[in-house]
């Protein structure tokens, strides 16, 4: 029987294997969506080039781990909230591929005022592991069920009292959140001022996931060359909404060999994507 409210009993429940393909069209509408540019990313959206694909690409296939969230726990949609998300990279993704996604609930914690839901997925070609992501959900009104509060993660990469190394500015458009959607997203808040006035909101506003991949093209650039084979994982925390035709300005630290820390901010300074952090190589 499939429960309305998080319980720590869900954590360890095992989903069934899905099976998920993507072909070239399918990166190359991502890459657009998340705001590549022909004149310095040719070869992310054309053919002709490979294409070689985003390392941040993994998130939608991944992203159908979170859906099956619903197998275990029947939750309100309108108050779901995406926390945080990773990727880690066990090779450079292909153009074209055929995927068995296996994904787990990672964890639950009860915050009290909310809850907190973690989905863990793994996915395989026939060469073996290709990538992993981690992806949590914050419940609003769905905590006090007596779970654990979880880790605090308030000094978790903070950035260093420094001059950043690399500075990324990125801008959006108008259209961002109508492109983005194509890559598998459809959740009407992002895109029917209707719907996101009666979730509370004023207006449409990013995917958090697209803000995501906005900083991880300013990770790919900077600290990785634009080799996406040197990009190895990404994770950050969603601190606050982008709205369209807002910049995105990505702000990057190398703390040691192969790893930095990460924080994207508006053109108004406000935090979009804290506790961030990256891995490469060099």
């Amino acid at each position: 029987m499939v429960g309305d409210s998080l319980s720590s009993k869900l954590v360890g429940v095992e989903f069934d294997p899905v099976k998920i393909s993507w072909k070239e069209k399918d990166t190359m509408l991502y890459a657009l969506g998340v705001g590549a540019k022909p004149s310095g990313e040719l070869d992310f959206l054309y053919e002709g080039k490979g294409p070689l694909v985003l390392p941040t690409y993994a998130v939608i296939p991944g992203m159908q781990s979170l859906g099956n969230i619903g197998q275990a726990v029947k939750l309100n949609v309108q108050r779901l909230l995406h926390g945080e998300q990773s990727v880690e990279l066990a090779r450079l993704l292909p153009a074209s591929a055929d995927i068995t996604l296996n994904s787990r609930i990672s964890e639950v914690w009860d915050k009290g005022k909310a809850g907190v839901i973690g989905v863990t997925s793994e996915a395989f070609d026939e060469h073996g592991l290709l990538f992993k992501t981690h992806a949590t959900l914050f419940y609003i009104g769905g905590g006090n069920f007596g779970g654990e509060p979880g880790p605090s993660t308030s000094k978790k990469n903070l950035p260093p009292e420094r001059e950043p190394d690399f500075v990324v500015d990125h801008q959006t458009q108008e259209e961002q959140g109508a492109l983005y959607r194509l890559s598998g997203d459809r959740v009407a808040l992002h895109i029917d001022p209707d719907f996101a006035k009666k979730a509370g909101y004023d207006k449409p506003f990013m995917h958090g996931l697209c803000t995501y991949g906005f900083v991880g093209r300013a990770i790919l650039s900077s600290v990785c060359g634009g080799d996406p084979s040197k990009f190895k994982s990404m994770t950050g925390r969603f601190a606050e909404r982008v709205q369209f035709e807002e910049k995105i300005i990505t702000r990057i630290w190398v703390s040691s060999p192969g790893e930095a820390i990460v924080q994207a901010v508006n053109q108004e300074g406000v935090v979009v994507l804290s506790q961030a952090s990256a891995t490469f190589t060099e």
